[in-house]
């Protein structure tokens, strides 16, 4: 797994690290029971505070993707498909409330918008 951090980016590392960690899961990058890094192997590699990556680790493990076992380290969970579902209807939102708001500024009308999505949805299949 190879996790590129941005210094110039305004999301938090943490949650940088968060988003590539739950896009090498979604991929299937990173398989279920597989092991993580340790927070200081991953943290010493990014070059970063282990707090930061720990932080990233408590989120992923609070959202269901992966289980830590005291001792042992850090896991990929197995895959809850309603939390997959889930997550991926949420981007797709934020996607369709970004849509909007660019057709509202351009004028643009619903019924251009299920044109254009009709038309997608048709190329695709």
């Amino acid at each position: 797994m190879n996790i590129i951090i941005s210094n110039n980016s305004s999301v938090p590392i943490y949650e940088q690290i968060k988003n590539a960690i739950k896009e090498a899961i979604f991929s299937n990058e990173l398989k279920e029971e597989e092991m993580l890094p340790s927070v200081r192997n991953l943290a010493n590699e990014l070059k970063i505070s282990f707090l930061t990556v720990k932080k990233a680790y408590d989120e992923l493990e609070k959202e269901g993707f992966i289980k830590t076992v005291q001792g042992k380290g850090s896991f990929v969970a197995p895959k809850n498909l309603e939390l997959i579902k889930e997550e991926k209807l949420k981007e797709i939102q934020d996607y369709i409330e970004k849509i909007y708001n660019v057709s509202k500024i351009a004028n643009i009308s619903e019924d251009e918008i299920k044109e254009l999505f009709k038309m997608i949805f048709e190329e695709e299949f």
